[in-house]
Formats: C-alpha cells, sequence, structure tokens
C-alpha cells in the first residue's frame, strides 16, 4: 500500500525538530563552533575570528600553503589570462591547458602514467567508485573510510561488504566469503581522517594480489604528509606503484578546490569517458587549477616544509601523551584528543576558545558515542612554542571541565 503522505510529512517534520532542538541546545549552552566566519588567515597558524587573533588547529593546510607568494601569482596570472570560469565541461569546451598542466603535474607528483581533476574529492570518490564497480561486482570498505567512499560504494550498486578498521584478517575473512573470479575492489583511506592513523597498506596490498583485488586508496590526508618528500602513502612504506587507483584532493595540503585520480593511461580514459561526475561538471576554474599545479610544484622546491610538518607532528603528539591525553593510534598531523562525553568535547573546545586556540569538536554520530573528541590538526606553519602553548591550553582545558588524565604515556 503506499504510504499516507501525512505519514512521510511527519517523518521529515520529526527528523528537521530533532536536529533544531540539538542545535538550540547547543547554541543556548554557547556551544555551537560550526560554521564560524574566519576573516582573516594569517600566516597560516593564526586566523582572525570577530576583533579576535587565534592560533589555528583546525587547519588542513598541513604544509601551511594558503596564501603562498607563488601560487597566489599563478591564480592571479590564470584570471588574467583565461578569467574566473570555462563555462564548459571538460568534455566539451571546458578543457584548458591549465587543467592538462595540473593533471601533468599530478601524474609526475604521484609517479603514475596520468591523472584527470574534478571539481570536488567527495565527487571524485561517489562518482569514480560508481564508475568501476556495479551489480554483481563487490567493494570492500573499512568501517572509518570517509562519507564519500561510503556513498560512492552505496551508489556503485556492487555488493558492499565492510571490514574492521584496519583489521587485515578481518578483510581477508571477507575477500574468502565471495566468489573467487568475482570482480573485487578493495578502497581505503591512506590517513583515517578522524583518528589520524595509517593504513596497513603493505599487508592490504598483499592480500590484493593474493585475492585478484583491485586496489583504491584516498590519500586526501597524506599527500604532504607521509613520505619523506609528502608524496604519500606508498613513499612512506618504501613502495613502488602498488596504487591501482590513486584518490586525492586539492583542498587540504593543496591549496585549492578539486579532486583527481592518477594511475595508468588506460585506467584513466576509462574514467574521463565513464565518469558521470566528470562528463556532467562544469571545468575547474582557472585559477584554481592553476594554484593546484603550482602548489604541488612548491611541494617539490621546498622539502623543508615536509621535514617541518612531521617534527611538529612529533612533538604535538608526544606532548599531549606526556600530559596524559588520550591520542589514540595517530601518526599523522591529524591528533584527536579523546574527550569521552560530547558534552566534555563541547566544554573543553569554549575553554580553548577563550584562551586563543581555535580547535573543533566532533561528536556522535560522527565518531562512537563515548569517544568525542577534539580534532587537533598540527601543521608546518605552527612553531614550536605555539604548539607548547596550545597543548599547555588543553591541559588548563582539561582542569577546568574535569577530563581526568592519565599517566603520560612516553
Amino acid at each position: 500500500m503506499p504510504m499516507d503522505p501525512m505519514t512521510a510529512q511527519d517523518r521529515i517534520g520529526q527528523r528537521i525538530r530533532a536536529i533544531m532542538a540539538r542545535l538550540e541546545h547547543l547554541q543556548g549552552n554557547n556551544w555551537y563552533f560550526y560554521n564560524i566566519p574566519v576573516q582573516e588567515l594569517k600566516g597560516g597558524a593564526r586566523v582572525r575570528v570577530g576583533d579576535k587573533e587565534m592560533l589555528m588547529f583546525a587547519s588542513y593546510s598541513y604544509l601551511g600553503l594558503i596564501g603562498h607568494p607563488r601560487i597566489n601569482k599563478a591564480a592571479k596570472e590564470a584570471i588574467d589570462k583565461y578569467g574566473t570560469g570555462t563555462h564548459g565541461v571538460r568534455t566539451l569546451a571546458g578543457t584548458l591547458p591549465v587543467h592538462q598542466d595540473l593533471e601533468e603535474t599530478i601524474a609526475e607528483f604521484k609517479n603514475a602514467e596520468a591523472a584527470v581533476v574534478f571539481s570536488s574529492g567527495y565527487v571524485t570518490n561517489l562518482s569514480v567508485i560508481a564508475a568501476l564497480v556495479g551489480r554483481g561486482d563487490y567493494v570492500f570498505s573499512d568501517k572509518l573510510n570517509h562519507a564519500s567512499i561510503v556513498d560512492g560504494c552505496l551508489m556503485s550498486g556492487a555488493k558492499f561488504v565492510r571490514f574492521h578498521h584496519n583489521d587485515m584478517d578481518a578483510l581477508e575473512r571477507r575477500l574468502q566469503s565471495v566468489p573467487s573470479d568475482a570482480t573485487k575492489l578493495i578502497v581505503a583511506d591512506a590517513v583515517f581522517s578522524m583518528d589520524g592513523d595509517i593504513i596497513d597498506l603493505p599487508r592490504l596490498v598483499e592480500l590484493a594480489r593474493k585475492y585478484n583485488a583491485w586496489v583504491m586508496i584516498d590519500e586526501a590526508h597524506s599527500v604532504g604528509v607521509l613520505g619523506k618528500t609528502g608524496r604519500g602513502i606508498e613513499e612512506h612504506f618504501g613502495l613502488d606503484d602498488v596504487i591501482d587507483i590513486k584518490m586525492g584532493t586539492l583542498s587540504k595540503t593543496i591549496p585549492s578546490v578539486g579532486g583527481y585520480i592518477a594511475g595508468k593511461k588506460e585506467l584513466v580514459e576509462y574514467i574521463r569517458h565513464t565518469s558521470r561526475a566528470y562528463i556532467f561538471s562544469a571545468a575547474l576554474p582557472p585559477a584554481q587549477a592553476a594554484a593546484a599545479a603550482e602548489a604541488f610544484r612548491v611541494i617539490m622546491d621546498e622539502p623543508w616544509r615536509v621535514e617541518k610538518l612531521q617534527a611538529n607532528t612529533q612533538h604535538f603528539i608526544q606532548g599531549l601523551k606526556e600530559r596524559g591525553f588520550n591520542t589514540m593510534y595517530t601518526e599523522t598531523a591529524i591528533v584527536p584528543i579523546i574527550c569521552g562525553e560530547d558534552e566534555t568535547a563541547f566544554q573543553m573546545t569554549a575553554e580553548a576558545f577563550k584562551r586563543g586556540i581555535f580547535v573543533l569538536p566532533v561528536i556522535s554520530p560522527a565518531v562512537p558515542v563515548g569517544l568525542a573528541r577534539l580534532r587537533a590538526t598540527v601543521t608546518a606553519a605552527h612553531e614550536p612554542e605555539e604548539i607548547e602553548y596550545a597543548m599547555d591550553v588543553f591541559v588548563d582545558a582539561a582542569q577546568a571541565v574535569g577530563l581526568p588524565l592519565q599517566q603520560p604515556v612516553l
């Protein structure tokens, strides 16, 4: 029987009212810290919010490239030459030399034969997974993968098989449970955006080869972060071109917007002609494409940025552990500071804001109940004394809200 329209309307209304009630509760307690306008980015590590200057510990600008003179110059020159948009999709009238330059630069950086760029990282995962697998196929996904990966798996129509986070024995059991001749795709984040830990790529690739599966890795949080020169997870593990589908974004370490896939030429050409997000989305604006290409070149020309980020990361993680915070298994610039209950995370954030630290809470359902946290990020733009100050602020905040600190973990 068809659903009663009023019942459907009531359900939608109930969902809206539930969210509004939660928002009103947060706003009434001055705990709503999302969508805050940042008036000015001051050198990467500092921002101005209203009339207050704050240390930024919530940025994805891991190498501090926002505002880099070379990148700004490339963007301005692209506007002067091409204007602000292409008024077309790439396949028809939207491709410009700056797009080709960006794709060639990405391919070189990622040690791949070719690359293709999209209008956002989210639609890259959504569209490419759906273009690669479909009904009758199997896609295997780590349980903590980004929402864009999950949505891409669901949209593909393939059998969606999840495995316990970074548990390669669990992945092998899942692979053994499907027909040996089935088409199989394994998808995982390189660095997990809530926990900051790294996928066990060597073991994952070993299983993929054993069970004849393709490998797709999302490097949104690993490019510029992992590896001696910031080229990502393959460099980090000393592996040579073992990922079939190398996905990444242009809006985190790279201060632009968009997403990309790098890999074999045939794969890239297949994606150009089958991915709906590529075929039916407008091309990246020229300034954004030029800025992204120049950012990759800056990373190659200024290796000190990667070295400083990695030193700052170790300083931050170790310092927080020594102060008794639970940072879970992070090894990267994403550092969770576990608070427990949602309200504790909001209270910690409020205390940090009072002391000039811009950091944001992550609560359920984005993370499991009881594992609410501050998701702090450290960058190459931070100086050691700024990191020390932030860590001391977190200690003061914990004491103010009654968050117990553990014995130092050394």
